[in-house]
């Protein structure tokens, strides 16, 4: 069982993060950060996934501020944007637009960055403990109006940045992907979060 010295929360709502951290065998509290997380001009990629998951975890923090004493909480915030030729790729949301958006992907490469921000809360303090961004680069194949229809259908991957899950079908989609950590790509460098848990005495493995 993981270190239960401190407690841990995650700064999101998605079930894509959560069902990652339950893999690697932590007990968390989800909790959503409601931020907005509107692109400000002139703001890079880089900048916004950074400032995303720095701003999720810090709301958080700030919502268990007061419930927490000695007790040691770590807050765990995670933003993810994929560019590919210039254009920000987004959760589609319709069938319509993730095939468009995999049209506009195909035979391309992309870029994802993930940011992951750890805050930590005690005796009524909030810290920044850490912020990483990590890169995934992604070749996909020259996908027909075919590959892209049927995969859509059976996968809808209608809530996925870039329409596509690269944990399940959507692997089919790519020549290569490259990363130090492939984990980051579902939204969450595992990775690198284990890291910073296991700097801060909280090993998955203890």
């Amino acid at each position: 069982m993981p270190n239960q010295l401190a407690k841990l929360f995650l700064a999101s709502t998605s079930k894509y993060r959560a069902a990652a951290l339950t893999k690697i065998g932590l007990n968390f509290a989800q909790i959503s950060p409601d931020v907005d997380e509107t692109m400000q001009s002139s703001e890079s990629p880089s900048a916004l996934a950074t400032r995303l998951a720095e701003a999720k975890a810090a709301a958080v923090a700030t919502k268990i501020q007061a419930n927490q004493h000695d007790q040691l909480a770590i807050i765990i915030g995670s933003d993810q944007i994929g560019i590919c030729d210039q254009a920000v790729l987004t959760k589609p949301i319709t069938e319509q637009r993730a095939i468009e958006q995999l049209a506009a992907c195909s035979g391309r490469t992309a870029e994802f960055l993930t940011a992951l921000s750890i805050f930590t809360v005690k005796l009524g303090l909030v810290s920044r403990y850490s912020t990483d961004l990590v890169s995934t680069h992604l070749q996909f194949r020259r996908l027909s109006e075919s590959d892209i229809s049927e995969y859509v259908r059976r996968e809808r991957p209608l809530d996925c940045a870039g329409a596509f899950k690269a944990e399940g079908l959507g692997i089919t989609l790519f020549e290569m992907i490259r990363a130090d950590d492939p984990s980051a790509l579902i939204g969450l460098p595992l990775i690198k979060l284990v890291t910073r848990l296991r700097a801060l005495n909280h090993n998955p493995l203890a």
